[in-house]
């Protein structure tokens, strides 16, 4: 048999039954910790959130002081205008190219930058619309060059023809779009002398006349629009050829051949009537018609003499 248990064991066997008792699981407060530490959200707004919220706070203390935010903006300025002006960005000069010098006088004008200038205060978009807005400008390219170079390269309009208005001479590009005003005709001999409402907007069809009529030489003078919708081939001596609406260009073809045959244009003719292409029309002057009266009365006398 065993012997008895000493009193003091038995001490020690009860504390240690109670240890075992003891519960091992957390407690509801740290359990609910635990599992709020496991949600994502959570831990980024202990780790980005709550340092980004007092950093704010901090920033609108500071800021909250008129003085701090003058000295502080005073600062910003002064570290960009030592970057801003550094040699390399600085621009010295304007180079335009492809224009001629009335064109580029203008744009000297209407761009009025003074140098030397930082790249970073120059609006290369707004200058390349402002040069290209210009009536003898058809397109404009604005870059910055190496050596501080703003250069423009511009692609002039050039003068296809002349209109005369009641307003004055006017130069008009191949397309019949507004260049400029023209000061002196003698200025631009080469060119076709335009007048009548609408003539602006049928210049192509106008230059293809003064291609046919290029046998004319010296005597022709022009072209007006009649009605918007036609022309008349203005000759010296007051001479003109009224060309039809339709397929202008073969009407004038067929009165240079005749005058090439037989001298029609070198006669005492008022007009040339080419509007009904079945039925051409000559119209003579009055001179002319008294003359030719004149000769048929005598030509009459004469016969009743014999």
């Amino acid at each position: 048999m065993s012997a008895p248990p000493v009193r003091g064991q038995t001490a020690r066997v009860v504390n240690r039954s109670k240890k075992r008792k003891s519960d091992p699981a957390p407690s509801r407060w740290s359990y609910r910790f635990q599992r709020l530490m496991l949600t994502p959200l959570f831990r980024f707004s202990l780790r980005v959130g709550i340092p980004f919220a007092l950093t704010c706070s901090l920033g609108f203390v500071y800021l909250s002081d008129e003085g701090r935010r003058t000295e502080l903006q005073d600062v910003v300025a002064q570290m960009r205008a030592n970057i801003e002006e550094r040699p390399e960005f600085m621009v010295q000069l304007m180079e335009i190219e492809g224009a001629s010098e009335e064109v580029a006088t203008a744009i000297h004008e209407i761009v009025s930058i003074t140098f030397p200038i930082s790249s970073f205060d120059l609006s290369l978009p707004l200058i390349q619309k402002t040069v290209a807005d210009l009536n003898p400008v058809r397109s404009a390219d604005v870059r910055l060059q190496p050596g501080g170079v703003l250069e423009v390269v511009v692609d002039e309009r050039t003068v296809g023809a002349l209109w005369r208005t009641h307003d004055g001479l006017f130069r008009l590009d191949e397309e019949g779009v507004y260049i400029g005003l023209a000061l002196e005709r003698n200025d631009f001999p080469h060119l076709p002398v335009l007048a009548g409402d609408g003539a602006d907007e049928a210049v192509p069809e106008a230059r293809n006349l003064m291609k046919v009529a290029a046998p004319l030489g010296t005597r022709l003078k022009g072209l007006v629009r009649m009605g918007e919708r036609r022309w008349d081939v203005v000759l010296d001596r007051g001479q003109r050829i009224m060309l039809p609406e339709q397929e202008p260009a073969r009407a004038l073809e067929r009165v240079i051949a005749l005058n090439q045959v037989q001298d029609v244009l070198e006669r005492d003719l008022a007009r040339v009537d080419m509007r009904l292409a079945h039925r051409p029309t000559i119209r003579m002057n009055e001179n002319a018609v008294k003359e030719l009266w004149r000769i048929k009365t005598t030509a009459v006398e004469a016969s009743g003499n014999e």
